[in-house]
C-alpha cells in the first residue's frame, strides 16, 4: 500500500471556498491535493501529469463536470473520478456513472462519506479490478457490485435513483447474487449514510429469538433474559434496517412487522413502554413473494408496505461479460490474502469459468477462485485447482467449437488480444503491458474488434 503523502488528488470545483474546504479536509487525512477551477483546467491538468483520483463538481461555468469526465476518461480511463452533485441533480449522477464515474456524492457533503468514497477509489485503482467495473460497497469488499454488463448497469442506475429517497425497497434475486451488497449500497448513497446500517437474517433465527432480536426484551421476559436489551429496530433508529430472507418469517411475525411499519412504534418483549422509531426498511428474498401472497403464506398488506420499490439482482449466468471481471477481482484479492504470486488465469480455465452456469452465482464463483488460488502451483490459475463439481461439469460439457486457425493478420491479432484479456482476467493495463502496446492503442483495438 502506498504512503498517503505520495497519493495526488485533483479537486475540481468553480467555487474557491468549496475547493479550500475540500483541500483542507483531504490534507488533514494525509492526501496531497491539486486544485482546478473548471472542467477545462482539470482536463489540461490530467494531460500534463498523473493523478490517483479526481473529486469533481458537476455544475461549473466554463466546462461542466460531465463533459470534463468524458475528456478525462479518453485521456486516462483508469483514473477513478468521484462526482459531486446536489440532491436535486441525481439524474446527473446517473449520467456520470454511465460515462465512467467511479462514485458520486451529494451536497452538502457528508465528510465520513467523502473519506470513504476517496478510500474506496484508491483501493479500486490500486487493485486494478477492471475499467468498467462498478465497485461501490466498502463494507462487503466491493465484489458483488462489479460488472460492465447491461443488467448490472441498469441495476446501478436504479440504485442511484432510489437511494436518496426514504422509500422502502424489496430486493429479489437468487441466493448468492449479492442482495446484501445492493442493500448496503442503497444505505451508503442515502441521506441516512451517517446513521446505522443494521442487518438481520430472518431465516437464521427461530420466531421467538427473531422477535427478541428485532424488538428487544425486558429483563425477566423469558428464561435467560438477565438484562434489558435493545432490539435491532431501536439500534437502527435514524438509519436503515436490512431484513434478509423476509420471506421465511411466520404469519405472526409478519403481523408484528406490519404494525411497526404502519405505526413506527414498538414494544420490547415483556415490556409496556412504547418506543418510537425512524427506520428505513430494505428487505430481501429469494422467494417469489407474489406467489407466496397468492398461496396465503405471506401477508398482502406487508408485501405492499415493503415493496414500494422493487430491485431485482440478476443471476450471474445473465450477466454477459461479468465473469472475467469478477474472476480477475477475486484472483487478485485471494492472491494477496494467501501471499501467492499470480500472473492471471489460463485461457482453458477462463473458458470454463465463462461457460459454467454458476447456480450458486457470485458467491460460488468467489469460493471457486479462492480454492483455485490456494491450490495453485504455478503463476496461472488453471482448471486443476477448481472445485471438482466444475471439473466434472467441464468433462460432461466440453466446448463443441473446434479450434479455428486465423484467416488473416487481423484475425490473428484479434485472437491474441482476446486470449491476453482472458489471461489477465480483463485487466487492460496488464494486457497492454504483455502485448507491448500502449493502453490507449489497446482500448482502440478492443473497440475496433468488438471485444468490449
Amino acid at each position: 500500500m502506498r504512503n498517503r503523502a505520495t497519493i495526488k488528488i485533483l479537486i475540481v470545483d468553480d467555487e474557491q471556498v468549496h475547493r479550500f474546504m475540500l483541500r483542507s479536509m483531504l490534507g488533514e487525512w494525509g492526501w496531497d491535493c491539486v486544485e482546478a477551477d473548471d472542467g477545462a483546467t482539470a482536463v489540461a491538468a490530467v494531460e500534463q501529469g498523473p493523478f490517483d483520483a479526481i473529486l469533481m463538481d458537476v455544475r461549473m461555468t466554463t466546462m461542466d463536470g460531465l463533459e470534463a469526465l468524458q475528456k478525462i476518461k479518453a485521456i486516462n480511463p483508469a483514473i477513478p473520478v468521484v462526482i459531486m452533485t446536489a440532491y436535486s441533480s441525481v439524474d446527473s449522477a446517473v449520467e456520470a456513472i454511465k460515462l465512467g464515474a467511479h462514485d458520486y456524492l451529494t451536497k452538502p457533503l457528508d465528510f465520513d462519506r467523502l473519506r470513504q468514497a476517496v478510500e474506496v477509489a484508491m483501493r479500486h485503482k490500486q487493485g486494478g479490478e477492471g475499467d468498467q467495473a462498478v465497485s461501490v460497497d466498502p463494507d462487503s469488499g466491493e465484489s458483488g457490485m462489479i460488472g460492465s454488463s447491461s443488467r448490472m448497469q441498469d441495476l446501478w442506475e436504479m440504485i442511484l435513483q432510489v437511494a436518496p429517497t426514504d422509500a422502502n425497497v424489496l430486493i429479489t434475486g437468487e441466493s448468492g447474487t449479492g442482495k446484501e451488497l445492493v442493500a448496503s449500497s442503497l444505505h451508503h448513497h442515502s441521506g441516512r449514510s451517517g446513521r446505522p446500517f443494521i442487518r438481520v437474517n430472518c431465516a437464521a433465527l427461530s420466531e421467538s429469538l427473531l422477535e427478541s432480536e428485532l424488538f428487544g426484551h425486558e429483563r425477566g421476559a423469558f428464561t435467560g433474559a438477565d438484562r434489558r436489551r435493545e432490539g435491532r429496530f431501536v439500534q437502527a433508529d435514524g438509519g436503515t434496517l436490512f431484513l434478509d430472507e423476509i420471506g421465511e418469517t411466520s404469519p405472526a411475525m409478519q403481523a408484528k412487522l406490519l404494525r411497526v411499519l404502519q405505526e413506527k412504534e414498538l414494544q420490547r418483549v415483556g415490556g409496556q413502554e412504547t418506543l418510537r422509531v425512524d427506520v428505513r426498511i430494505i428487505a430481501a428474498t429469494n422467494r417469489n413473494l407474489e406467489q407466496e401472497v397468492a398461496a396465503g403464506r405471506f401477508r398482502e398488506d406487508l408485501y405492499y408496505r415493503i415493496n414500494v420499490v422493487a430491485l431485482h439482482v440478476p443471476p450471474l449466468r445473465e450477466r454477459d461479460g461479468d465473469v472475467p471481471l469478477l474472476a480477475g477481482f477475486f484472483l487478485k484479492r485471494f492472491a494477496r490474502k494467501n501471499q501467492k504470486h499470480t500472473r492471471g488465469i489460463t485461457p482453458e480455465c477462463m473458458d470454463l469459468l465463462v461457460r459454467y452456469p454458476w447456480p450458486g452465482n457470485v458467491r460460488e464463483l468467489e469460493n471457486a477462485i479462492e480454492r483455485g488460488v490456494i491450490l495453485m502451483r504455478g503463476e496461472y490459475l488453471d482448471t486443476a485447482g477448481l472445485p471438482l463439481a466444475l471439473q466434472r461439469w467441464a468433462g460432461e460439457n466440453e466446448s463443441p467449437e473446434p479450434a479455428v486457425e486465423p484467416a488473416t493478420l487481423k484475425d490473428a491479432e484479434r485472437a491474441l488480444i482476446a486470449r491476453t484479456l482472458e489471461e489477465t482476467g480483463g485487466n487492460r493495463s496488464e494486457a497492454a503491458r504483455r502485448l507491448q502496446i500502449t493502453r490507449k492503442t489497446l482500448l482502440n483495438k478492443i473497440k475496433s474488434y468488438g471485444l468490449g
